[in-house]
């Protein structure tokens, strides 16, 4: 199964994502490390939707500090600061972050100049404590809906509920 790459564009979000779900909870059983799993979760999504850049910032100072992680695309910011751009603050708020228009929002930090939506994701561990962030940008304005969070959210539940 791992040779396969699933293209899941031109599906139906729910579908797409449900399809997505099954292939990466087989390719990730029995697997209990966290890199391995973002690296092989930023690979899937990367390459089933098309999306600019997709990859996770790690919690490398709880309540401070982000670095990049695991990730697909051009390079990403190295380190961003909790509370800073919509990675920060998705990781200083606890929650999901859904940005229709990056350029829009407050402090929106530039890693690359032609995202132009993002849906920022925390990634919670066994113990509910905030192991990363799960960033997905796209060249295109209102990419990520509720459909995107729930779906995400679910995939990255995977943290919390993975092999001991």
């Amino acid at each position: 199964m791992a040779e396969v790459t699933l293209d899941l564009r031109g599906q139906p979000k729910t579908e797409a994502y449900a399809e997505l779900k099954t292939h990466a909870l087989a390719i990730l059983e029995g697997v209990d490390d966290d890199i391995c799993a973002m690296a092989t979760m930023s690979c899937l999504l990367h390459h089933a939707f098309g999306h600019l850049w997709t990859g996770f910032y790690r919690v490398v100072t709880p309540g401070k500090l982000l670095r990049v992680g695991p990730y697909q695309g051009t390079l990403g910011c190295l380190e961003i600061t909790f509370g800073k751009g919509v990675c920060g603050t998705s990781a200083a708020k606890g929650e999901t972050v859904v940005v229709a228009d990056v350029h829009a929002f407050p402090g929106h930090i530039t890693c690359d100049g032609r995202s132009a939506s993002e849906i920022v994701v925390p990634v919670f561990g066994r113990n509910r404590e905030l192991l990363a962030v799960l960033d997905i940008d796209s060249e295109h304005k209102n990419t990520f809906d509720d459909v995107d969070r729930a779906a995400l959210e679910d995939l990255v539940s995977w943290f919390q509920h993975r092999a001991a």
